[in-house]
């Protein structure tokens, strides 16, 4: 027997608008909401992995350990790229060489995470 992977939580100041972001990001959805403080979002058919949003009262301090890696699907990576920047994400350094094949973001709350090089097609 094993272990298998069914959420990943994320903890935030504003949950309700780190859950937009992210829900127009992965075209998920809102799956459960506990008062201000707590949003679990996901695929509508409820398949795993989810997002769980939780709030917490510190601020993020520093680079992420661990960090979502996203491939663009139905479009070129540029576009997506493009798209999620203008959804708030914003291109960091958390000191990549400038060699390799993501571009890394973080979303409207600091927390990192990469856009890989290759498409979903292209990699599958």
């Amino acid at each position: 027997m094993t272990s298998r992977l069914d959420t990943i939580a994320i903890d935030c100041h504003d949950v309700s608008a780190l859950a937009d972001f992210w829900t127009q990001v992965l075209g998920w959805q809102v799956l459960e909401r506990e008062g201000d403080g707590y949003l679990a979002i996901g695929p509508a058919d409820g398949s795993s992995p989810g997002i769980d949003l939780i709030a917490v009262p510190e601020a993020k301090t520093i680079k992420n350990r661990l960090h979502l890696d996203l491939r663009a699907d139905g479009c070129t990576t540029k576009e997506e790229i493009d798209r999620v920047v203008s959804l708030g994400a914003r291109r960091v350094d958390v000191g990549q060489d400038p060699s390799v094949t993501w571009t890394v973001l973080a979303d409207p709350e600091g927390n990192e995470f990469c856009i890989l090089g290759r498409t979903w097609d292209e990699a599958h």
